[in-house]
């Protein structure tokens, strides 16, 4: 069974970079599509970045130019590295591979809680 592990998060001053990590046990992620969510209280979770095995990116509009994903294979880990961050990227984030249809292949792990301070 495939277990998924955030970490990095924490409280960030508006502004700051943040860099967070998740790690897979279970499955080699190096053939899957990665991608990175958040959640927001009050809000359904959304896809912020994905990351295909070739290397190439996808980014939602709102995080684009801030958000860059990349992946560590031989670590088994996909990163997430925001620059200036800003009060509406508080959210608990959460990593997951996407199937062919786009859709989150795993189960979830405990995501990792971003809270920003301005």
């Amino acid at each position: 069974q495939v277990q998924l592990v955030e970490s990095g998060g924490g409280l960030v001053q508006a502004g700051g970079p943040l860099t967070l990590s998740c790690t897979a046990s279970g499955r080699d992620i190096s053939i899957y599509t990665m991608g990175w969510y958040r959640q927001a209280p009050g809000n359904q979770r959304e896809l912020v970045a994905r990351i295909i095995n070739t290397g190439s990116t996808y980014y939602r509009d709102s995080v684009k130019g801030r958000f860059t994903i990349s992946r560590d294979n031989a670590k088994n880990t996909v990163y997430l590295r925001v620059n200036n961050v800003k009060p509406e990227d508080a959210a608990v984030y959460y990593c997951n591979a996407l199937n062919w249809n786009g859709d989150p292949s795993w189960n979830w792990g405990r995501g990792t809680q971003v809270t920003v301070s301005s």
